[in-house]
């Protein structure tokens, strides 16, 4: 067991608990602006859908239902602007992090392979790489890496901690780039709808790709548009000749989503509604977090899309995080995410609008 632990980094939230502690410590109680773990209730027409999909005594499939694939390829049409996608297009996954932690090793990639993700990212694109024994390398700009030995490049956009949007000029030459050096890319799209001074596009746009899903995945949750993170439902689109064969390796390690939740995906992709009803609610937060963050003297950087505020004081991010845990705020240090991110600070918008009021009432005292 220590061999395959011992590649791992430390878990980084550990460090986090004396500071929670001491917000929890507040008169007022916690306000917990830490993790992006959806607070509000799953949509009546999805619990509905879940529940009349409750008898389901049989194993369900890898590639799910013929309507849960019908469910992702309408939606990739309709919201993405995608063209052509057809069930050999698409692939479910059990949540979009486990998918980021084993595509390296279910690609077949190993030592002498170079896996390459943003300078501030998601820490499981790095954990991903370490688990399949394969090397790792972070940029600011895709296209200044050296292309030899990278098997494998993550894409984030919009971007989890900062924020940040990749443009269609900025996709469309990063796509160019990697299909001229044989460089598969996997474009992790979780919060591409959650847009607020951006309209983030995705890499399965004909703009972006030329009309060809060669050499491109796109990763898709429905964790934070539908507050799905407890379901577990999410999947993968793109390029056939990568989707098929990860298709019967996930066939052999039985790596389905039960018969419910495929049920519920099929409800939740299908419905456009409850998602502006979501990002109504997220941008509301927004704006008040937002703003009292600007008038406690902090800088917001970036954060034109996801469920983030990328804040800074200029100063260490764990001044900053023991600074809001004082006033009871407990949020994600950014080094968590990379060395760049040592003097930001990651606050969430994933909290109760009466958590929210709290902790701008605190910010504005």
């Amino acid at each position: 067991m220590s061999a395959v632990s011992d590649r791992l980094p430390a878990f980084p939230w550990d460090k986090l608990e004396p500071y929670k502690k001491t917000a929890a410590a507040h008169p007022g109680g916690l306000v917990d602006l830490s993790v992006g773990t959806p607070v509000d209730p799953v949509p009546e027409l999805i619990q509905k859908a879940l529940a009349d999909a409750a008898d389901s005594p049989g194993y369900p499939t890898v590639w799910g239902t013929p309507a849960l694939r019908d469910a992702i390829t309408g939606w990739l049409e309709r919201r993405l602007g995608a063209r052509d996608v057809t069930h050999r297009h698409v692939l479910p996954v059990v949540g979009s992090k486990e998918l980021v932690a084993w595509l390296p090793t279910q690609l077949g990639l190993g030592p002498g392979d170079q896996v390459a993700h943003p300078r501030l990212a998601y820490p499981t694109y790095e954990v991903g790489a370490r688990l399949a024994r394969a090397g790792h390398v972070s940029y600011d700009d895709p296209r200044e890496l050296d292309p030899a030995n990278l098997k494998l490049l993550w894409l984030n956009s919009p971007s989890n901690p900062t924020g940040k949007v990749l443009s269609r000029e900025e996709l469309t030459g990063i796509v160019a780039w990697a299909r001229e050096h044989g460089v598969l890319i996997a474009s992790d799209e979780c919060y591409l709808e959650l847009g607020w001074e951006a309209d983030p596009v995705s890499v399965l746009h004909p703009d972006v790709n030329g009309g060809s899903y060669d050499g491109i995945v796109a990763v898709h949750s429905l964790s934070k548009r539908s507050n799905l993170a407890g379901y577990r439902a999410a999947f993968l689109a793109g390029d056939p000749a990568v989707l098929m064969p990860l298709l019967e390796i996930r066939k052999h390690g039985g790596m389905m989503s039960s018969a419910p939740t495929q049920a519920a995906a099929v409800a939740a992709l299908g419905d456009d509604e409850h998602v502006r009803l979501q990002r109504e609610r997220y941008a509301a937060r927004r704006d008040r977090l937002r703003a009292a963050l600007l008038s406690h003297g902090f800088r917001i950087e970036h954060s034109e899309a996801g469920l983030y505020l990328w804040s800074t004081r200029d100063e260490s991010c764990w001044d900053t995080v023991a600074h809001l845990a004082g006033l009871g705020i407990l949020v994600a240090p950014g080094d968590f995410y990379g060395e760049a991110g040592e003097k930001s600070v990651r606050v969430a918008l994933t909290a109760t609008d009466e958590r929210i009021d709290e902790a701008v009432a605190r910010l504005t005292a």
